[in-house]
This record gives structure tokens, C-alpha cells and sequence, in this order.
């Protein structure tokens, strides 16, 4: 009888130390970004700049960040910007690598983003390079206007 007790207490613990770490990952450090913050201001760098120069961006604004790590800032929105005028002016990031965000924002889909990005169907810029040490800022961008930014690790991480 005192096994089935030690069996069921080391059980219902596990369940909810999962509860926890499931919590913490999914809910409890992220923050929404107010679109008219100095956080959902979005910049670009250009080909012939040292400076990151801000992109314009619509009112459909929609980020999440959290304290808890550089890589967790994810971003979703609108530019009136043409691709083309983008990749003329801005550099391209060779290896864009968007991670995945919350599952409750539902804005950002990290494996859909990549694989448009592989097919060609978006085209990713350098936002802003070490934004925090070792990480990079990177802006995907459709030829629809929709765009999608997150922070990435960047070659000076892995040093």
C-alpha cells in the first residue's frame, strides 16, 4: 500500500512540475507590445548606412516580448514598402531562421515563414545586427506587404 503512495505522489508531481514548465514557456514571461511604443518601432539596415533606418508600418502592429530572453520578440504587421524597392535599398539576411512563437499568437507561423522564405515567396532583411549579444533582428517580408519580424542567433553567438 505504501508504494502504490510514494508511486502516486512522485506521479502527480511530475504532472504538475509539466504543468509549470509548460506554463512558464507558453505564457508567463511574454508581454504584448503596444504598436505605438518605441518597442514596435521596426528598422532596417541599409545597403549604404551604418545606421538601421525605420520602416514604415501599419496600424496592424501586433508583437510580443518577454524579459526572459533577447530571442523571444516576435512581430507581425504591414508595410506600404515594395520588395522591390526594399531589396534595392536594405540588406538581405543570408540565413534567415524564424522561431517558433507562442501557440496563443497566432499571427506568427514560424515553419510557414521559412518555407516561404526558401521557396523565395518572402525575402528577409538584416534589421538591426546585435541587438542584444550575439543576436540579430530579422524582417521578413511578402510582395503583399505582409511582415514578420523575430531575433535570431547570429554567427558571433556561436563563438
Amino acid at each position: 500500500m505504501n508504494g502504490k503512495i510514494v508511486a502516486g505522489t512522485i506521479v502527480i508531481t511530475a504532472l504538475l512540475a509539466g504543468m509549470a514548465l509548460y506554463y512558464a514557456q507558453e505564457y508567463a514571461y511574454f508581454r504584448a507590445i503596444e504598436p505605438a511604443s518605441a518597442e514596435a518601432e521596426i528598422g532596417l539596415q541599409p545597403i549604404a548606412g551604418a545606421i538601421a533606418e525605420p520602416m514604415l508600418v501599419t496600424s496592424d502592429f501586433e508583437g510580443v516580448d518577454a524579459n526572459s530572453s533577447p530571442l523571444r520578440f516576435r512581430a507581425c504587421f504591414m508595410t506600404p514598402m515594395s520588395l522591390a524597392m526594399l531589396t534595392e535599398s536594405y540588406v538581405i539576411y543570408e540565413k534567415p531562421t524564424p522561431l517558433n512563437a507562442p501557440s496563443w499568437f497566432d499571427c506568427f507561423d514560424a515553419s510557414l515563414i521559412g518555407a516561404d522564405l526558401e521557396a523565395g515567396k518572402a525575402v528577409a532583411f538584416l534589421s538591426e545586427e546585435n541587438i542584444a549579444p550575439g543576436v540579430d533582428r530579422v524582417v521578413a517580408v511578402y510582395p503583399d506587404g505582409r511582415a514578420y519580424a523575430w531575433q535570431q542567433l547570429n554567427e558571433s553567438a556561436d563563438k
